[in-house]
């Protein structure tokens, strides 16, 4: 980060929306994607899809988010690539949205934060999603790098996957599993830096109360999940300055001609901004 630039997370989010627009990327390279590309399903094939996305995409998308699994699946090679990936990412003027989903307790949370979130790793990105569902207090070590180094977590509370609405929507003391989450982002955001965000899916009505939290809403499902523009404006209304879609195929389809990739985040941002203007 230059001298000049924003210091906390929430700040630096709604910098780099205001220069590029309102559009986090995927980069999900899939093997059904990788045999589209005509990309050979190895490291090699790998290496390749991700340097065609980052070339076309990490100019002009706001966030660019890559699934962390994905790469993993390669072993230590996978993770070299997803390294080259975090940097060019970086060097592209895009914010690194890692999506690792790690939760864990104590040294273990810790050693995560250390992997994701500070200065000198090679995995170091803007921001790392995050399961709490450990207990919130469980994100502190990976909150507190966050909040230190002017990066960000992005916390699941209500996911886009139907498997989760069980555990999320069940209730204790009066509130659901998910609105206990986003409360205490938002008394985290209101008492410190604001580091952290939240995962609210953009595929159906979530039921929160989202108006206190001071940070970022990363929304997936829009496109090949169902989710539109128009869900988006109504499912975040009140929200809308935070709210930070997601798309991954229906970006990546349009690879690896890296001019129809761009083209195709410039027509999804521009669709979801006019919605969002109403």
């Amino acid at each position: 980060m230059s001298a000049d630039a924003p210091t906390d997370f929430a700040s630096r989010h709604r910098a780099a929306v205001a220069d590029r627009g309102r559009l986090c990327v995927g980069i999900d390279p899939h093997p059904g994607l990788l045999d589209a590309w005509g990309l050979t399903d190895d490291v090699d094939g790998l290496r390749r899809f991700a340097e065609i996305a980052v070339a076309a995409l990490a100019p002009v998308a706001a966030s660019i988010k890559p699934q962390v699994a994905l790469f993993e699946r390669f072993g230590s090679a996978g993770f070299a690539v997803l390294e080259q990936t975090i940097a060019g990412i970086g060097a592209g003027g895009s914010l690194v949205v890692a999506d690792a989903k790690r939760g864990d307790i104590g040294s273990t949370m810790d050693a995560y934060a250390s992997a994701w979130l500070r200065d000198g790793s090679p995995l170091c990105s803007d921001s790392v999603t995050v399961s709490p569902y450990l207990g919130f207090g469980s994100l502190d070590p990976a909150v507190r790098a966050a909040q230190d180094s002017g990066r960000g977590v992005f916390v699941l509370a209500r996911t886009s996957n139907p498997e989760g609405a069980a555990l999320q929507t069940a209730h204790a003391d009066g509130s659901s599993v998910a609105q206990a989450i986003v409360d205490a982002a938002a008394e985290t955001n209101r008492t410190g830096p604001s580091a952290v965000g939240l995962v609210v899916g953009a595929t159906r009505a979530h039921g929160l109360d989202l108006g206190a939290v001071g940070g970022p809403i990363l929304a997936p499902g829009v496109g090949a999940q169902g989710g539109t523009a128009a869900d988006v404006a109504a499912i975040f209304a009140g929200v809308h300055e935070w709210v930070l879609p997601a798309v991954s195929r229906e970006i990546l389809r349009h690879g690896p001609d890296r001019t129809a990739l761009s083209d195709a985040v410039a027509r999804m941002r521009d669709d979801i901004e006019s919605h969002l203007r109403g």
